[in-house]
């Protein structure tokens, strides 16, 4: 028998070169006592919180595995909420970067978080719809709020009064009555996507923002300040202010639905609109912490800032205008001796909430955040689409206020997306170039240590010493750079059309370059004299053309340089002989073109990747296809063989990076994390690191460890994986007794629910048999006349040696809080009663009561909800003995008692 091959595991080091990813909003925290310095940001799976002061990182919130999609930071400024894309919600602490709370419960990205005033609750609004509200302190769902029908955009709470307010894209804003959990107002007056709301004025005036230029305002009047539900409409109140007459009057309740007499709260009327100067939908609309700044943006790069004036300003304003009315009047008036004229003035939206000004960012804006400082100045922190964080800062009291751009954070990132990558010979410096810039990074510390404009990039290498680097642009341009200066030393025209692929020659005096203008050129490196130096610097030169008949798509070298392989548009790759340039092999079999290829450092065998997501594997001697492998879901994008081996690393546009075999033709593992289609990667020359780059816009470091993979154990993790996969997209349990407006349950079915389920019943299992045991042991002893110890079960020895009953507990302590009520849902029944009876034992002893309440009430709720009662009721009285049980339960909590406790048949 041989030896089973062993290969060394490849793992995620790190993520570099985001400064903040795509989908998520940028937020202020505060750290270290202070405000307006620190933000957070997300950064894929991951949160980074940015010091704009330094432009340095200074702590990363690790996620696990799926992206940010939104942040909320606690009012006390020592938790960061934050919503990842299937749904469920972490809260970290600032303090110590852990997030110890998971809450699980929506099917869908988390779209909106929000905290209520004191930090106790939080609310979070989801893409399926659902709105679920969730006590942080006991770390459990409340109640899950059904009504939108399609995703909700924001939720927010009021502060005084036990109220929510929500959006959504079914052009819908609803009212929930928390104490009833159920929505009393729907407000239908938007004709598109609801993308934002606030409440400003004393949460009296309602701001909406929707796929329109328009702002609308609405005034809401709570009815225990505006009297009796039964008044008449004339009487009451309108508008946030007096003095400020209603716009719309002709509007009535229409604008209402879902309401009856007895439900009605508040009264929400539409006071009027601001028009925007942007013409595309609102994306942010938010207000800073004072209420008294409103701020918004659509898909561009302006920020429209407005300032909302105070009830003192209005008033005062109020009585200017009247001031001014009654100058005006009297000097039309003949009567002259009149003293009091009556002058009508009218307040309009307009004069309330002014314009301020706009801020214009230098890309398009994704989100954006605001804070006051103490000296009374207003910044505002953007994150735009081109990875890329800006601070801002104005004095909104100024009567024409300036602008300034204070920070900006670009070092740590490209503007767009990674090309290529090349590792330096000493594997210690890493090159990215992108559409407008080079950078190289430090591999060790993940610093970026110089930055070089250029051209589109394509394709790169470190010249042998790694003192140039060399790039292949989009125009068909040769770029040769000095990393000591960051100086551009040459460019050249090389090409027609884009220069697609470079190939440095194994004997390091030159290289290859193929382009889309048929050709593959040959250059060799010199040493020319420098017109403003003495000394002499490197150059290139053209040495020898290749025309072909199809565009050039891939060039590679054959270790001993005796062998050229073009990749060409016509789906074959063409091997030629370097010396005489004759035709040698033609590779075909590919049914669209190839992409990408790499040969081995034997030259015994030529990968290729192509864009029909298969990856071939043929001989170099004879041109036979060694096997096909069918690779990625989509386009294989890159391939590299592992130095010194018949290793390589394949790269596609489904997301995943796999390694493989090239003698044993198997898959050894693949390489998860980046959530968009992979453009490049670089293998190190020593094989201990992979660099890969995405439209995520992050590069990815991985790096190769002492750890064996087997192969067998690799597929069963991965079936392992798949089959918590498909926990987590099974049909929820039904909930006993559930109806449409029965919004008690909250959790979802999670991998973690179901093993806690199994813990518990394994934990009963044994309590049973344990108990079982004692009995018949005291049987034996009692029959034999003498006492014998039982031995004690190992797992209970493990605990201290406690009793089977107190091991029961010690598994319902250590289940998390969010996953209690998930995990007693998917318990079989057999084990309830076992349970109750346990329970009871526990309350009499005083024991974790408010943990045993809890799972209490969750039962009872269950049980006597359920439609199992027709079947056991028949069986016996099971409601008196529930009740029984129920009630000496509480009796033993609430009250004391000495002495034993007389029982009834229970």
């Amino acid at each position: 028998m041989g030896l089973t091959r062993q290969y060394l595991r490849y793992v995620a080091s790190a993520v570099f070169g985001l400064i903040g990813s795509q989908k998520g909003n940028i937020v202020f925290v505060t750290l270290r006592g202070e405000k307006g310095r620190y933000v957070a940001v997300p950064a894929c799976e991951h949160v980074f919180i940015w010091d704009l002061r330094k432009g340095e990182k200074i702590l990363i919130l690790q996620g696990l595995k799926h992206e940010v999609t939104f942040l909320c930071p606690s009012p006390d400024g020592l938790h960061l909420a934050v919503g990842y894309e299937h749904g469920s919600i972490r809260i970290f602490s600032l303090l110590s970067g852990e997030g110890n709370v998971t809450f699980n419960g929506h099917k869908a990205a988390i779209t909106s978080l929000k905290y209520d005033q004191l930090g106790g609750r939080l609310a979070s609004g989801s893409k399926d719809t659902d709105i679920i509200v969730w006590d942080v302190i006991n770390e459990s769902g409340l109640y899950r709020l059904k009504g939108h029908k399609d995703a909700v955009t924001r939720a927010l709470f009021l502060r005084d009064k036990n109220l929510l307010v929500t959006s959504g894209k079914d052009t819908m804003v609803k009212w929930w009555d928390l104490d009833t959990q159920h929505c009393f107002k729907t407000m239908v007056g938007h004709r598109t996507e609801v993308w934002g709301l606030v409440l400003v004025s004393e949460e009296k005036r309602l701001i909406t923002g929707a796929s329109d230029s328009e702002l609308r305002a609405w005034d809401i009047a709570y009815l225990q300040e505006i009297g009796d539900p039964e008044e008449p409409e004339s009487k009451k109140v309108k508008g946030s202010f007096p003095g400020i007459q209603d716009t719309h009057e002709a509007e009535d309740d229409t604008l209402e639905m879902d309401e009856a007499p007895e439900d009605r709260i508040l009264t929400c009327r539409k006071a009027g609109s601001i028009m925007r100067e942007g013409r595309d939908r609102v994306v942010n609309l938010a207000v800073d912490r004072t209420g008294r700044i409103l701020a918004c943006h659509g898909t561009d790069s302006v920020l429209e800032v407005f300032r909302i004036l105070s009830k003192e300003e209005i008033q005062k304003k109020i009585d200017k205008k009247m001031k001014k009315a009654k100058k005006k009047a009297k000097l039309n008036s003949c009567k002259e001796e009149e003293e009091d004229l009556e002058v009508n003035v009218e307040m309009t939206l307009q004069d309330e909430i002014q314009r301020v000004t706009n801020i214009k960012t230098s890309a398009k804006i994704k989100s954006f955040d605001l804070i006051h400082t103490p000296q009374g100045e207003l910044k505002a922190v953007f994150l735009l689409q081109n990875n890329l964080v800006e601070l801002y800062s104005l004095n909104p009291s100024m009567s024409a206020p300036q602008t300034v751009r204070t920070n900006r954070i670009t070092i740590g990132g490209h503007r767009s997306d990674v090309r290529t990558l090349s590792f330096s010979s000493d594997n210690i410096a890493v090159l990215s170039a992108a559409a407008d810039s080079i950078k190289i990074w430090n591999r060790s510390t993940l610093q970026c240590i110089r930055t070089m404009t250029c051209e589109y990039a394509l394709c790169s290498f470190f010249v042998p010493g790694d003192r140039q680097v060399v790039i292949g642009t989009k125009t068909g341009k040769l770029q040769l750079y000095d990393l000591a200066s960051g100086n551009l030393l040459e460019t050249v025209d090389a090409h027609d059309g884009a220069l697609w692929s470079l190939s440095l020659s194994p004997d390091q005096r030159g290289f290859v370059t193929g382009g889309t203008d048929k050709s593959v050129k040959f250059w060799d490196f010199e040493l020319v004299k420098d017109e403003n130096s003495t000394q002499k610097r490197l150059s290139v030169k053209q040495t020898r053309t290749l025309q072909l008949d199809e565009e050039v798509l891939c060039v590679s070298y054959s270790p001993n340089q005796k062998l050229l392989a073009v990749s060409l548009l016509d789906c074959t790759v063409k091997i030629f002989y370097v010396d005489t340039l004759k035709f040698f092999l033609s590779l075909y079999g590919h049914k669209l073109p190839v992409i990408c290829m790499d040969i081995s450092y034997d030259g015994a065998l030529i990968a290729t990747g192509s864009a029909d997501r298969n990856v071939k594997i043929w001989g170099l001697d004879f041109g036979d296809c060694h096997r096909s492998l069918f690779a990625h879901n989509d386009s294989v994008m890159y391939l590299k063989f592992v130095p010194k081996s018949h290793l390589f690393f394949t790269a596609g546009k489904d997301r995943k990076i796999k390694q493989w075999d090239a003698d044993k033709f198997e898959h050894i593992q693949t390489l998860e994390g980046h959530h968009q289609e992979i453009w490049c990667l670089a293998v190190s020359p020593s094989g201990d690191y992979i660099v890969s780059s995405s439209h995520d816009k992050s590069l990815r470091l991985w790096e190769r460890t002492r750890e064996p993979l087997i192969l067998e154990e690799e597929r069963e993790m991965q079936r392992e994986a798949e089959y918590e996969e498909s926990v987590a997209k099974e049909d929820q349990p039904v909930v006993p007794g559930e109806t449409q407006g029965d919004n008690y349950f909250t959790g979802k079915k999670t991998i973690e629910t179901v093993k806690a389920a199994e813990r518990i019943m394994e934990a009963i299992e044994l309590y049973r048999e344990e108990t079982a045991k004692m009995r018949e042991h005291k049987a034996i002893c009692k029959a034999a006349g003498k006492e014998v110890p039982l031995p004690i079960n190992p797992i209970l020895m493990a605990y201290g040696s406690i009793s089977p009953s107190a091991y029961v507990l010690e598994i319902f302590k250590g289940i998390k809080s969010s996953e209690l009520e998930e995990s007693l849902l998917v318990l079989p029944f057999s084990y309830v009663p076992d349970i109750l009876k346990l329970f009871n034992e526990f309350i009499q002893l005083g024991s974790d009561v408010e943990l045993l309440c809890r799972c209490l009430f969750f039962l009872l709720r269950m049980l006597l909800a359920s439609t199992w009662q027709v079947l056991i009721i028949s069986r016996g009285n099971v409601r008196q003995k529930v009740k029984l049980c129920f009630l000496l339960m509480l009796q033993a909590t609430w009250k004391k008692r000495r002495g034993k406790r007389k029982r009834g048949r229970s």
